[in-house]
C-alpha cells in the first residue's frame, strides 16, 4: 500500500519546518516551490556588484526562541549561529554620538534598569513603569496606547524593539504582540534575552542544512513549480494545479499551504487572512577594511532612520523597518541618507560612502495591527486535509523566524495527530 503523502506548498521556513516534522513522522513529502531556491524571505545570494554573499534582510533572533533552536538541532546547524553570552545590546545615538550597552540581569527581577552601567542612558526610572501597561494590553490596544512615545526610554529602547519586532508604527502596531515578545525575553531575564544571529548568512545556517536533511530523508523538492490552484470535493482537497501538471491528492494525502498570506488568499478564496503588508529596507555596504575589533557584530541605532547594524566581515548591513515611506525613493538617495548613520556607528564619521546595495522587501511582513491579529487563522481550514502555515498565521507572535517555524510545526502536528480529521496517521 502506498504511504500517505504530504504536499508542502512553499519552501520558506514554515514549509521547511512542516516538511521536517512530517518526514520525521515517516510520511512521504513533496515540496513545491515557485522560486528557483528555498528560503522564501529568509534567503541569501551572491551580489555581483559587492562580490559578496548577502542576505535579503537582517534577522535578529533571541535565546528564548525555542522553536528556532529545536529546528537548528534537527538539521545539525546550531553551530552556525552565534549566541551573545551574557546578553548585551550595544547602542549608539547617531544624533549625539552617545553610546551605551543594555545588560539585563539573570532572573525575573529587573534590577538592571536601576544601574546606569546596564540600563538605557538618560532614561528615567518612572518611565519603565509603562511596561506594566504593555503587559496588560488588551487585543484592541496599539503600542502607542500603552507606552509614552515622547520619552528617552521610548527612543532608546521601546522604539527599536517595536520596529524590530512589529515592523510598523507605534500608533498602528498591536500592543499584545510586542508584549508577548517582551514577556518571553527581557521579562524572563538575561538567559532568555541573549541576541542570536547567523555567523555567515541565512541560507548557510537555516536553509541549506534543512534541505540537506530533507534530501537525506527522501523528500522531493520541486523548484520553479507554482501551485496555481486547488480542486476540492466536499470537505477534501483532491487535486493541485502545479506547474503544467495536475496532481491528484489521494484519500490519505494532505496539503500544507505554507505561502504568504496574499498567496493563500488567492489559492483559498474566502479564507480570512491579514490585510496589507509593510516594507523593510536593508542596505549592505562593502567596507574598504573590516571594522575595528571593538565594533560589536550588532548595534542598535537611535536618533536615526536605521535601527540595527550588523557586521559580517567587511560588510556592514543596516535595517530600516516600517519603511513604506521609502518605497519609491531611488536606491542611490536612500544609501546617501543612511551611510552617514552607519559611519557614526562604525566610528568613521565623515568617511566616503563605500559601494552598497539597497534591498527593498516591499511585503516583508503583514501589517501587524490589532485588526489583523483577529484575522490570523490557525492551521486548520474548511478542508480536512488542508492546513495553513506561515508567520502570518495565529502563532501569538509577530512575523518572525520563530513564528514561521512554530507555524510549520503546528500544521504538521494537525496532520500527524491520530485524532485529527483527515490526518495522515
Amino acid at each position: 500500500m502506498t504511504a500517505a503523502r504530504a504536499h508542502v506548498v512553499g519552501a520558506g521556513l514554515a514549509g521547511l519546518a512542516a516538511a521536517l516534522s512530517l518526514s520525521a513522522a515517516g510520511r512521504q513529502v513533496t515540496i513545491h516551490e515557485t522560486a528557483s531556491r528555498a528560503g522564501g524571505r529568509c534567503r541569501s545570494y551572491h551580489d555581483p556588484f559587492l562580490d559578496r554573499v548577502i542576505d535579503n534582510g537582517n534577522h535578529l533572533m533571541m535565546s528564548a526562541n525555542a522553536h528556532v533552536f529545536a529546528y537548528l538541532d534537527e538539521i545539525g546547524a546550531r553551530d552556525r549561529v552565534e549566541v551573545t553570552r551574557p546578553a548585551r545590546y550595544p547602542f549608539v545615538d547617531v544624533a549625539t554620538g552617545e553610546r551605551w550597552t543594555l545588560r539585563p540581569n539573570a532572573g525575573r527581577l529587573p534590577w538592571w534598569i536601576l544601574k546606569r552601567s546596564r540600563s538605557v542612558k538618560g532614561a528615567r526610572l518612572g518611565d519603565w513603569l509603562d511596561g506594566r501597561n504593555l503587559l496588560a494590553a488588551g487585543p484592541e490596544a496599539t503600542v502607542a496606547d500603552c507606552l509614552k512615545t515622547d520619552t528617552v526610554l521610548w527612543r532608546r529602547f521601546w522604539e527599536p524593539l517595536t520596529v524590530a519586532a512589529l515592523n510598523i508604527a507605534p500608533d498602528e502596531g498591536a500592543a499584545a504582540l510586542l508584549a508577548e515578545v517582551y514577556r518571553r525575553t527581557f521579562a524572563r531575564g538575561e538567559k532568555h534575552a541573549r541576541p542570536v544571529f547567523v555567523r555567515n548568512n541565512l541560507a548557510e545556517a537555516l536553509v541549506e542544512p534543512a534541505l540537506a536533511e530533507l534530501t537525506r530523508r527522501g523528500v522531493e523538492i520541486r523548484y520553479r513549480t507554482r501551485v496555481r490552484g486547488m480542486e476540492a470535493d466536499g470537505n477534501r482537497v483532491v487535486g493541485l494545479s502545479a506547474g503544467d501538471d495536475r496532481l491528484e491528492i489521494g484519500a490519505k494525502d494532505a496539503v500544507v499551504l505554507a505561502v504568504p498570506s496574499w498567496a493563500a488568499s488567492d489559492l483559498l478564496p474566502g479564507q480570512a487572512v491579514p490585510a496589507g503588508a509593510r516594507m523593510i529596507l536593508n542596505l549592505h555596504f562593502r567596507l574598504d577594511a573590516p571594522p575595528d575589533p571593538g565594533i560589536p557584530p550588532i548595534t542598535g541605532l537611535t536618533g536615526s532612520l536605521a535601527q540595527w547594524l550588523f557586521i559580517k566581515g567587511d560588510i556592514a548591513s543596516v535595517t530600516v523597518s516600517a519603511a513604506d515611506a521609502f518605497a519609491d525613493t531611488p536606491a542611490e538617495e536612500i544609501a546617501r541618507r543612511i551611510w552617514p548613520e552607519v559611519a557614526v556607528a562604525l566610528g568613521r564619521s565623515g568617511a566616503a560612502e563605500p559601494p552598497g546595495r539597497v534591498v527593498k522587501e516591499k511585503r516583508a511582513t503583514f501589517a501587524e495591527t490589532p485588526a489583523n491579529e483577529r484575522l490570523r487563522p490557525g492551521p486548520r481550514t474548511r478542508y480536512d486535509n488542508l492546513v495553513l502555515a506561515g508567520d502570518w498565521t495565529a502563532t501569538g507572535l509577530p512575523a518572525t523566524i520563530e513564528g514561521a517555524i512554530q507555524s510549520g510545526r503546528a500544521a504538521a502536528d494537525v496532520l500527524t495527530a491520530g485524532h485529527a480529521p483527515g490526518n495522515l496517521a
